[in-house]
């Protein structure tokens, strides 16, 4: 790094330094930022950032900028500036007047006008203050004014210390504005950004009529786009009719008869009053219509009414400025203006529009805000009512800062991931707030995604701050990630908070000789592991931990670089730990979610941490067994039923009866019950007696039966309880071997329907599994291989990857069922 002229890179130096007829202007503070030089060092840069800084004064002598490769003060001309402004940064502001000239320091941010004050020292007077532009970013202009006259305007540059400026930060506010339009802006803050409006001010006609030629084509269209979908109500329309045409009479229809004595006439039929029977001749029948005479289609047909005026207004400017030439050099903007009026008020005349009243607005409905045609009808009318900022500093307008973008742009990005790999199911997708001024997202309303897995059509939820609470504290982490599995009563859930903060890792500190590369602060890492422990929920018992991984993501973007870093390899370890995440750098964000979504619940519950003894219990739960008895008459169904108890010969028992837990009971044909498995409960008792088994039971249990399709049970055999939990058809309670369970769960998560074709039609008969069928897919189990074969394409995997990349095999099932 380079030193500047005191040898301390941390020295308050002068960075600028104007002169001019009336006043001295300097701004002091550090030309590097320690982070900047970090972030330039691990981009590996072959090229330097280049400061924009101008200015526009009276009686202007010098103006003079730190080089930071000159290392001093140099003319600001014809010169490239590298930046010498960043965020989280303090600078001092002098004005120092001449010849006792009264000055005042304007900034359209009110706590930088009030920053910058009038102090006296001695008899001298002159204005001085700090300002620190926090994590805003962009262009900053400054105004020097005597007597409200502007002696002076500068607009210099503030950079950010953690991300790319030129591209990463603008593409971010790109995809923010893309989502939502103009969840990005906000009202006069320290910084702003080119834009094409600017935030005050009435247009003049000339800037109304260049702006309203650019957009005209496309308000048109958005006003078609709006009559061919537009937003509607349901209204309730009542009317008298005869009594016998009543089909539907509410409590405001019943109000309305008894305020209606005269109505009701003595019927043989009717209702006691007193000594009298009594029916009405005629009731009030409701029914519900579309109406589309909404506060939006008012504030859209407004619009129109008011862009007409205006445009008449432009048309009658223009013929007061007619000049004695022959020629009329406005004829052509007159032709063109009264062609958009025609144009409009034909928009207006069509029957669509008759129907509605014109009304504005007191405040923007979220249909206005981002529903189809109506976000661009209002985001045209907003541009083409703002006016155009002149002297060359194109048009302004303030964001919010980068820090509060940087959360917004994380949850609207994996949303983004998300629906460009599944199925959207909420139509509402995000929810905002407004005060008036600008957008927030709306953490209130639990601003919310839904998506749906095309295949194993699993439910995939995307939560912004998500409110969790618990019995001590209430967490709110930015977003969370839910995944519902096939079989499964609670979702997986998985925490990614988005921190602006990164450490880079220098060499002199104590990050950087642990770590040796950025990444994320140890703190933000330590919070993760607060998220998962602290979000836990409450069903029928005592609270379970239900966050099973939580990723800090940081604004970085040498991601390759990153892979080895100590906090990506924890994810692997503990599913805790922090991910790069920018424009420019979203592949691991994409790699852990498409792990997430597409590995198994098994998989899921095998990466989670859990508490101790709890793994161990729930492998015992997988391996709880259950023995299915064939019950072949109908006496003996309802005997076991009404006894609780059920007795086997011991011969016909399978040689394994001893782990069962459970008893099913298989109801065959002869019996007149539904054929199939339709009953099972916990063995709590067993007694042996004349060759024979009694299993007595603590209560029979109703299932939906599992049907027999072309299999049945002779005897006994032996199944699991998550077989039987799961299963529909008979041959899928036959799993002889793990790597056949496996299987038949991964088939279960693309369908429902998993075909198993066994070699003996008793189940008990059969050593392993011949073949799964799901659609037109075969699945075969050949020694140490799995086959997948659909026509004649085919794919193997070796066995071993069941256990060690399940989810890898699921996906290229996935890819050959769409093809």
């Amino acid at each position: 790094m380079a030193l500047h002229p005191s040898g301390s890179p941390l020295e308050e130096i002068e960075l600028v330094q104007i002169e001019t007829a009336d006043f001295s202007f300097v701004i002091k503070g550090r030309a590097h930022h320690p982070r900047y030089e970090g972030l330039k060092a691990y981009r590996s840069m072959d090229f330097h950032d280049e400061m924009n800084f101008s200015f526009m004064g009276k009686d202007v002598e010098s103006v003079n900028v730190f080089d930071v490769e000159q290392q001093k003060l140099v003319s600001q001309k014809d010169h490239q500036l590298r930046p010498i402004f960043f965020e989280q940064t303090t600078y001092q502001f002098l004005i120092i007047p001449k010849e006792g000239k009264e000055l005042e320091f304007y900034h359209e941010h009110h706590l930088f006008r009030q920053a910058v004050s009038e102090i006296t020292i001695g008899s001298q007077s002159l204005l001085m203050g700090q300002i620190n532009f926090g994590s805003e970013i962009g262009f900053s202009t400054f105004e020097i004014h005597s007597n409200n006259e502007p002696l002076l305007t500068v607009m210099i540059e503030v950079f950010p210390a953690k991300l790319d400026y030129k591209n990463d930060y603008k593409k971010l506010l790109d995809e923010v504005n893309d989502e939502i339009y103009n969840l990005a802006y906000h009202f006069l803050r320290r910084t702003h950004l080119h834009a094409k409006i600017k935030l005050d001010g009435q247009p003049t006609l000339a800037e109304f009529y260049r702006l309203f030629v650019y957009h005209f084509e496309s308000f048109i269209k958005t006003v078609t786009r709006i009559e061919q979908q537009p937003h509607h109500k349901l209204q309730k329309k009542y009317e008298w009719v005869r009594a016998d045409k009543v089909k539907r009479l509410d409590s405001y229809g019943r109000k309305q008869l008894r305020k209606s004595a005269r109505l009701f006439v003595e019927h043989e039929r009717g209702i006691g009053v007193g000594d009298q029977k009594l029916l009405p001749t005629r009731g009030l029948n409701n029914q519900k219509q579309v109406v589309y005479n909404t506060d939006e289609n008012q504030y859209i047909k407004w619009l129109i009414e008011r862009l007409i005026e205006k445009l008449e207004s432009l048309v009658k400017q223009l013929a007061g400025n007619r000049s004695s030439q022959t020629i009329d050099p406005y004829l052509d903007v007159q032709e063109k203006v009264q062609r958009m009026i025609r144009e409009l008020k034909q928009k207006r005349a069509s029957t669509f529009w008759q129907e509605i009243k014109a009304a504005p607005m007191a405040q923007f409905s979220t249909v206005l805000q981002m529903a189809a045609g109506y976000r661009d009808a209002l985001q045209i009318y907003l541009t083409v009512s703002k006016g155009l900022s002149l002297f060359g500093h194109n048009y302004q307008m303030s964001v919010k800062n980068v820090a509060e973008l940087y959360e917004y742009w994380t949850f609207l990005k994996i949303g983004r991931i998300l629906k460009n790999r599944y199925t959207q199911v909420s139509q509402d997708i995000v929810s905002v707030n407004t005060n008036g001024l600008h957008l927030n997202l709306d953490a209130n309303r639990r601003a919310k995604r839904v998506f749906e897995h095309p295949i194993t059509h699993e439910k995939i939820s995307l939560t912004y701050q998500k409110r969790e609470t618990n019995p001590t504290t209430v967490q709110l982490p930015d977003v969370v990630l839910s995944i519902d599995k096939k079989g499964k009563d609670g979702p997986f859930n998985y925490v990614f908070d988005a921190k602006y903060r990164i450490d880079f890792a220098l060499d002199d500190t104590y990050y950087g000789r642990r770590y040796n590369s950025p990444g994320p602060l140890e703190e933000d890492i330590n919070t993760m592991h607060r998220y998962r422990d602290a979000i836990v929920h409450k069903k029928n018992g005592p609270y379970e931990k239900t966050a099973f991984g939580a990723y800090v993501l940081f604004p970085f973007g040498f991601e390759e670089g990153y892979r080895n870093h100590h906090f990506y390899k924890s994810i692997g370890d503990v599913n805790i730990g922090g991910l790069p995440f920018l424009p420019s750098a979203t592949k691991l964000v994409e790699e852990v979610i498409d792990n997430l979504i597409e590995k198994s619940d098994d998989e899921l519950q095998e990466e989670g941490i859990l508490p101790q003894g709890s793994k161990q219990k729930w492998r015992s739960e997988l391996e709880e067994y259950v023995l299915v008895s064939n019950i072949e008459t109908y006496e003996n169904y309802a005997e076991s039923v009404r006894r609780a108890r059920l007795t086997i010969p011991l011969q016909k028992l399978n040689k394994h009866w001893r782990k069962a837990k459970y008893i099913a009971l298989y109801v065959s044909k002869r019996v007149k019950e539904t054929n199939g498995v339709v009953r099972y409960g916990e063995i709590c008792d067993i007694s042996i007696q004349n060759n024979s088994v009694s299993f007595d039971i603590d209560s029979w249990r109703t299932i939906d039966p599992i049907k027999p399709v072309q299999y049945g049970v002779a005897h006994t055999t032996m199944t699991t309880f998550s077989q039987l939990q799961d299963a529909k058809e008979l041959p899928e309670l036959f799993m002889k071997t793990e790597e056949e369970t496996v299987v038949w769960k991964l088939l279960r998560r693309v369908s429902d329907r998993v075909g198993i074709e066994l070699q003996e039609k008793k189940l008990e008969d059969n050593e392993r599994i011949d073949k799964f069928v799901v659609k037109d897919i075969e699945v075969t189990i050949e020694q140490d291989k799995v086959l997948f074969q659909r026509g004649t394409t085919s794919k193997s995997f070796n066995i071993e990857e069941l256990d060690t990349s399940l989810f890898r095999v699921f996906r290229e099932l996935v890819l050959m069922m769409e093809e």
